[in-house]
């Protein structure tokens, strides 16, 4: 049985202040390139890549060319800024993904980094035919209703500013969202990327429970906001996408990059 991580409450407050080491995770994506470019190559599916809360699609961009070098045929979802969760933008995005499985032929999969994530399994929910797997970076997928969101006071205030002014639980509250709670964590293959030392999403809301031959939690060291450009981060989603279509299984460490991540993450 895969289970969310078991950790209470809000993000560490010292992981929170230390969130700009994000900048030292995007100096150290550069000289990473080369062994980033033995990632397994993808066989040419559609992946569309959903940004956080308040992020454009440029915050995208080094996942995005990535993975176009490693042979994805990646798109962004075209709504501009992401500013919450918002029945217009999620009523967009699954005539996205029926747009682009339908112009290819073939499923897609979703990329969602933060709130992105959220959007993401909404999109596999709607339409689960047209959808082969989500990956989720740092994404609160697992909410408690009760318990409310646990993200830091700062995260919440800007939600309530930008999004919608009751805060982040009045969206966790919406049918829409609801039924992601209600039905299983997703009715396709899904990985939900997290960090213990994530200062914006704590580990028990960014992992799911769910079964174990269709879902994991994976392990990552890093920020909530160098996720996107988080070395270690982009050789797991680009293992994962991959894989071929029907024959998804758990993310299992291997060779070189399999050992380093032994060592330092699981």
């Amino acid at each position: 049985m895969t289970q969310r991580h078991p950790h209470q409450g809000p993000p560490h407050l010292l992981h929170s202040l230390l969130e700009w080491r994000a900048l030292v995770e995007m100096s150290l994506l550069p000289g990473s390139w080369p062994l980033l470019m033995q990632a397994p190559r993808g066989d040419g599916h559609p992946v569309l890549l959903l940004p956080g809360f308040m992020a454009e699609e440029g915050t995208l961009a080094p996942l995005r060319w990535f993975l176009r070098q490693q042979g994805h045929d990646v798109q962004t979802w075209g709504f501009g800024r992401n500013v919450g969760f918002q029945r217009r933008h999620a009523a967009a995005l699954e005539q996205k993904i029926r747009h682009l499985h339908h112009v290819s032929g073939r499923k897609v999969s979703l990329v969602g980094w933060s709130l992105g994530g959220v959007f993401a399994l909404y999109g596999a929910h709607q339409a689960p035919e047209c959808v082969r797997q989500v990956i989720t970076l740092g994404s609160p997928v697992s909410v408690d209703e009760k318990a409310g969101n646990q993200s830091p006071a700062m995260v919440k205030a800007l939600y309530r500013l930008i999004a919608h002014p009751m805060g982040p639980g009045v969206h966790v509250a919406q049918p829409r969202v609801k039924k992601l709670r209600e039905r299983s964590p997703s009715p396709v293959p899904t990985s939900c990327l997290y960090s213990l030392t994530d200062g914006v999403v704590p580990p028990q809301e960014a992992t799911l429970d769910g079964d174990p031959k269709r879902h994991e939690n994976i392990r990552v060291l890093g920020s909530h906001s160098g996720l996107g450009f988080n070395a270690m981060v982009l050789a797991i989603v680009a293992e994962r996408l991959a894989q071929p279509e029907g024959d998804w299984r758990p993310f299992k460490p291997e060779g070189w990059a399999g050992e380093v991540y032994r060592r330092v993450a699981a």
